[in-house]
């Protein structure tokens, strides 16, 4: 990791850690894409254990309900208003066609495409990504207005059906996340500091303090031990 080496050609000896720099560099993305610069506490030290079979139950599957999605973030102390500000970090970035493509020919078993995609999207989506076979490597941006810029046009996306994950289009259909779409629709600023406020409080969850649970790794790739 680049940015690790040069941290420690600065402030060499664990100063700052691993889990500091990705809070640190993730703001910076968000700011340099356009989006709000907030303040990151930091202190955090690296964790000690690191294991891909724990990933998958503590963060959402593009097919998840709206009941499953406040359950999972209810469980990390966020609520139904920090599940949808959070989701607006999908005005950037891209998918691979295998988290949508069940959206596209056979919505939960109808053979139809899901009735909450406009059809010029669904159009579009379908000519890049067929029902079976297909390159795997072929990916549709979450924001289909503004993929390379952090605004708050991702949620009107959502009024007008342009959401490419069911997770994303779920929020606008849904009655407990709903009036949150439409508020941050109408006012980016508004986005912008409930954005900053939710990745403050996401940004303490589990954090590790002393080396009882954690440590300041030198090599991010690497456990010290």
């Amino acid at each position: 990791m680049k940015a690790k080496a040069l941290v420690e050609s600065k402030c060499p000896g664990g100063v700052v850690s691993c889990a500091d720099i990705l809070a640190i560099a993730a703001r910076d993305f968000v700011h340099l894409a356009g989006g709000p610069y907030y303040q990151v506490k930091k202190g955090r030290w690296d964790g000690k254990i690191s294991m891909a079979s724990r990933v998958a139950s503590n963060i959402p599957r593009a097919n998840f309900t709206v009941d499953q999605l406040l359950k999972l973030f209810g469980s990390k102390g966020l609520t139904a208003e920090d599940l949808v500000v959070l989701s607006g970090a999908h005005t950037i970035g891209f998918a691979h066609c295998v988290n949508f493509v069940s959206r596209l020919y056979d919505y939960h078993g109808t053979k139809k495409p899901d009735p909450a995609i406009d059809p010029r999207l669904l159009k579009a989506l379908t000519m890049s990504c067929p029902h079976y076979g297909g390159n795997t490597d072929i990916v549709a941006p979450f924001d289909v207005t503004t993929p390379f810029a952090f605004v708050h046009a991702y949620y009107g996306n959502l009024e007008a059906k342009l959401g490419l994950l069911a997770t994303d289009q779920a929020l606008f259909l849904d009655p407990r996340t709903k009036p949150v779409v439409q508020a941050l629709a109408k006012d980016k600023n508004k986005f912008f500091q409930a954005f900053a406020a939710a990745m403050e409080k996401m940004g303490s969850i589990g954090v590790k303090r002393g080396d009882k649970h954690g440590e300041k790794r030198k090599d991010c790739s690497m456990h010290m031990s």
